[in-house]
C-alpha cells in the first residue's frame, strides 16, 4: 500500500535523506521518498500507521497525518 506521511520539521535535503533512511531500515518498507519542500514522505509498505509514525518521530520529525496515496498525485 502506498502512503503519504505529512511531517513538520523537515527543512532541508539532509532531513529528507534522514527520514528516508530511517524508514527504509524498517522490515516491511519497500520504498520511501521524502520531499522536504512539501513536507511529505511517500512510503510503500503494509506496516500499520503507528509503526510509521514511531519511526518518523524517532528520526526527529513531527507527524501531522498519514493517509493512503491514491492516484498519480496522491
Amino acid at each position: 500500500m502506498k502512503r503519504v506521511i505529512e511531517v513538520e520539521g523537515m527543512c532541508c535535503e539532509r532531513c529528507a535523506e534522514r527520514a528516508e533512511k530511517k524508514l527504509r531500515l524498517l522490515d516491511g518498507v519497500s520504498g520511501a521518498k521524502a520531499n522536504f519542500k512539501k513536507g511529505v514522505i511517500f512510503v510503500e509498505t503494509e506496516l500499520p500507521d503507528e509503526a510509521l509514525s514511531a519511526c518518523v518521530t524517532e528520526a526527529g520529525f513531527t507527524v501531522k497525518c498519514i493517509r493512503e496515496r491514491r492516484g498519480l498525485f496522491g
